[in-house]
């Protein structure tokens, strides 16, 4: 519980342990009479130090802290509203504005999120000076781990080799040896205290770490911190593999998810410093590591393949001097590995790497559930964009008429019902989203099943088979689409679970060609949740959670509720570019209000109470972005 404290603007300022999981620290508000619940999801210390800005409303009668152990209230400040209200002036100017026109019409959430969003968000090219106010050095005994780090050099690294010598004999956890692996014949200038010998192809991957039980890979020029191999040694006590946060060659910070290997594999994005368990090596790659340009791909294939157990330190362990690939150059890499490996094949498309992943044979049927109601230039548009204008041809469509009365649209019925590829179910009963997507899925008879909202459109023939073929993997639960607005903005780059406090779209009204950070907005990467306006899952699948909560979640949550459902179980969720289509009716649509908006309340309460565990981390997501805002900010 927080000490007391009145009403209004305040600052807290805690410390965090970055040996612990990441768990962003929850502050719940007990309001009026009734006690009603109000939750504010904080940012975590992923640096050592965070502070949040927020509102306690004048009817606060309790105020409590949810945090881990290694949580540290070491401040709780108060903040005027005028100062609140002037630094928003001198920032943005419209927030402010925009600010006072919702705090004149009564809305306590739009006011107190247009100011935050203004004053406690930064944007991530000022990362220097928001980690200068929160980077504390950790404390952090080293770990019983015998350490040999292996640097991958180039002809040309030589003048790079003492910064980085320098840096590991700083280190709080001194590494048993130092190698320097060069590609080709060691310079004649090589010498000082680390040994030098060409990259031999044929060594084993566990050879590379001799007798030591964990092999770190750097490339000349990385500069870790000091207290990065005792980190990442302490993550790897129980792990196969570690890695951490970088700061890249361009100064600007890589913040990357837990282990997302679909992204890995596509973009290499746990780079260098990489600590391995020999053990692991040994068991995952018992083989000859090849070409040195081959090395950290077939490291992330067989991550993937092996199941290994995978630790991310979200903390900035170094500075990068990258991974030294280009897209073009991991395609390749990816295309040499052995057989064994993930059976994909990797190509180029908007500078990125592009996986292809196989379909069966024959291909499976898939079924279409469009749940709908009047709205006739909705439903054929996207009857048409379906029947005639998507490529893949094994398909039925099922509509879930939820009580149409407009006699244009059911004369469209009749004619659709010539279509022998057409089903409609005619289901008038109180609206419940989550029932009438369970229905179409019930009656649907193919192996796969795609999710799709009367009010979106096809842009392009082939987006059907990109979701089937990642629909189609064993691993792979749920399969999301990339959805744009009419103005070719973003709707929909996958869900954030504890983005806006509960679940919320990452990046929306960006530019349709946003990379994203890391820029995994090019290519499929694991996310946590998928919007049902164009969801793909194999039936089976769908039917062993038990399909939408249609109890609990008759409107809204029912898709973030599903996918998590189906990440208990064993299946990730994956969202891809491949697929993008148009989600147009939703860019009109305003806020819920009156009985819609209790009924949401009530539904985002019970999505509280059931994913507390998520909301507070999201593995896809670091723990130092911001929840309040829906871009890649820092808070």
């Amino acid at each position: 519980m927080l000490p007391d404290h009145p009403a209004g603007w305040i600052v807290l300022s805690y410390a965090g342990d970055p040996t612990a999981a990441p768990r962003r620290p929850i502050l719940r508000v007990l309001r009026g009479s009734d006690e009603t619940v109000q939750d504010f999801v904080l940012p975590g210390a992923s640096q050592g130090l965070a502070h949040w800005l927020g509102l306690i409303p004048p009817d606060a009668r309790d105020i409590r802290l949810s945090a881990g152990a290694d949580f540290a209230l070491e401040r709780v400040g108060a903040r005027r509203e005028v100062e609140v209200l002037a630094q928003c002036l001198l920032r943005r100017p419209w927030r402010c504005v925009s600010a006072l026109y919702e705090r004149a019409r009564g809305s306590e959430r739009r006011y107190r999120d247009i100011l935050r969003g203004a004053c406690a968000v930064t944007p991530m090219d000022r990362f220097p000076s928001w980690a200068a106010a929160r980077t504390r050095p950790a404390r952090i005994a080293p770990a019983a781990l015998q350490i040999r780090c292996v640097l991958l050099a180039q002809h040309g690294d030589a003048a790079a080799l003492s910064v980085t010598r320098d840096a590991l004999n700083a280190q709080t956890h001194r590494p048993e040896s130092i190698r320097v692996a060069w590609a080709g014949a060691p310079p004649a200038t090589a010498s000082g205290p680390m040994s030098h010998q060409a990259w031999d192809e044929a060594a084993r991957f566990d050879e590379l770490s001799g007798e030591a039980e964990a092999l770190c890979l750097l490339r000349p020029g990385d500069v870790p911190e000091p207290e990065a191999l005792a980190l990442l040694a302490h993550a790897l006590s129980g792990a196969d593999i570690a890695y951490g946060d970088a700061i890249d060659p361009d100064g600007q910070p890589r913040l990357k998810p837990d282990w997302s290997p679909d992204l890995a594999l596509a973009t290499g994005y746990p780079g260098f410093p990489l600590l391995l368990s020999r053990t692991w090596l040994a068991a995952a790659l018992a083989r000859p590591a090849g070409r040195m340009a081959e090395v950290a791909p077939a490291i992330m294939a067989a991550a993937m393949t092996s199941a290994a157990r995978v630790a991310h330190v979200p903390r900035i362990l170094a500075r990068s001097a990258g991974d030294g690939l280009s897209p073009s150059a991991r395609a390749a890499a990816l295309h040499a590995l052995p057989a064994g490996g993930p059976q994909v094949r990797a190509g180029i498309q908007d500078g990125a790497v592009r996986l292809e992943w196989p379909l069966p044979d024959p291909v499976p049927l898939v079924s279409i559930v469009i749940p709908s109601r009047d709205r006739l230039d909705l439903i054929t548009r996207v009857c048409l964009g379906v029947l005639a204008e998507t490529a893949y041809a094994p398909i039925e469509l099922i509509i879930v008429d939820n009580g149409s009365t407009d006699p244009a649209v059911l004369d469209h019925y009749a004619t659709l019902r010539g279509d022998p590829r057409v089903q409609i179910l005619m289901d008038p009963q109180p609206f419940n989203f989550a029932a009438m997507v369970n229905a179409g899925v019930a009656a649907a008879s193919g192996t796969i099943v795609v999710l799709l909202n009367n009010d979106v459109a096809v842009l392009e023939p082939g987006w059907l088979e990109a979701m089937v073929r990642q629909a189609c993997r064993p691993e792979v639960g749920a399969v999301g689409a990339k959805l744009l607005y009419g103005d070719g903005t973003l709707q929909h780059a996958g869900v954030v679970v504890g983005l806006g406090g509960r679940a919320g779209h990452i990046l929306r009204r960006r530019p349709g060609d946003t990379p994203g950070h890391l820029g995994r907005l090019r290519v499929a990467h694991e996310v946590s949740a998928v919007t049902a306006a164009c969801l793909a899952v194999a039936r089976e699948k769908y039917l062993a959670v038990g399909g939408f909560d249609a109890e609990a979640f008759p409107v809204d949550f029912n898709d973030v509720d599903f996918c998590l459902r189906l990440g208990a179980a064993g299946w990730k969720t994956v969202w891809t570019p491949a697929a993008t289509l148009a989600h147009l009716e939703s860019v009109s649509r305003g806020p819920s209000v009156g009985a819609k908006r209790a009924r949401f309340e009530q539904e985002a309460a019970r999505f509280s109470e059931r994913w507390r565990a998520v909301i507070r981390h999201d593995p896809f997501y670091h723990p130092a972005l911001s929840v309040t805002t829906f871009g890649e900010d820092l808070e």
